[in-house]
């Protein structure tokens, strides 16, 4: 997975072409990857002064691309309070997985329907990378990489409507998919997860590959309530997350 490739991910599900200043689009990706990527934390305040001289700038394209990423439920912005990082819940978090493996399910089994025998083939080629990426470690190549896959799938199975959907809870779950793989031996789990669903796939089965995919979503966020609750036992923030923000 290439910085490209997140670039590009970001600006189609943050809608960025749309908007007319390039500066605020730099802006909201910048801070947008640092947060899902756990750069920025949950509750970390945004320092509009500090972002504006990152980028050379005023506080107006600043606090735009801010208010961008408010709407998208990334960041949170209160009267006579600076942004923030904004922190799901517990609730908010099992809400957004319940959602999520119903909707995930729902794209297995329809994916067994309509995938082509190339379209396949393409997707166990990107399954191979991210079997790569997972024994290498890498938690962001991985990450994006499994980001883009669920996009194909989307894209093959054709339901607008579906697709619409879930690009709308993207954004609030990238942040939680990507702390639940930085857990220890979640890499392999995953990748596995993957494996098994692809296999079903293979096989014309669209009940095991819906029920595959909504077990690898439950444990998805098992993972991230456990990663919670060990950081907030420790009482302190953890060594894999780098304080680069303002």
């Amino acid at each position: 997975m290439t910085d490209q490739d997140t670039h590009l991910v970001l600006e189609r599900l943050l809608r960025l072409r749309d908007r007319r200043e390039p500066l605020v689009a730099q802006i909201a990706e910048w801070v947008g990857a640092g947060i899902i990527e756990g750069r920025l934390e949950p509750g970390q305040d945004l320092n509009s002064v500090d972002l504006s001289r990152r980028f050379d700038t005023s506080r107006t394209p600043v606090r735009e691309a801010l208010m961008l990423l408010e709407q998208e439920g990334l960041v949170e912005m209160k009267a006579r309070r600076r942004p923030r990082v904004a922190a799901p819940s517990p609730q908010d978090i099992r809400d957004i997985y319940q959602v999520r493996k119903n909707l995930l399910s729902m794209l297995a089994a329809l994916l067994v329907e309509r995938a082509s025998d190339e379209e396949i083939a393409e997707l166990r080629t990107r399954v191979e990378r991210m079997r790569k990426l997972a024994d290498a470690g890498d938690v962001d190549g991985y990450f994006w990489s499994h980001v883009t896959l669920q996009e194909r799938m989307t894209e093959i199975v054709g339901n607008a409507t579906l697709k619409q959907i879930l690009d709308s809870l993207a954004l609030r779950t990238l942040m939680l998919r990507h702390l639940s793989l930085t857990r220890a031996g979640r890499l392999a789990y995953s990748v596995d997860d993957q494996e098994r669903l692809l296999q079903a796939v293979e096989e014309r089965d669209g009940e095991l590959a819906a029920a595959l995919i909504a077990g690898a979503t439950v444990r998805a966020q098992r993972a991230v309530e456990e990663q919670l609750e060990q950081e907030a036992g420790r009482g302190r923030k953890p060594a894999r997350r780098r304080r680069t923000a303002s």
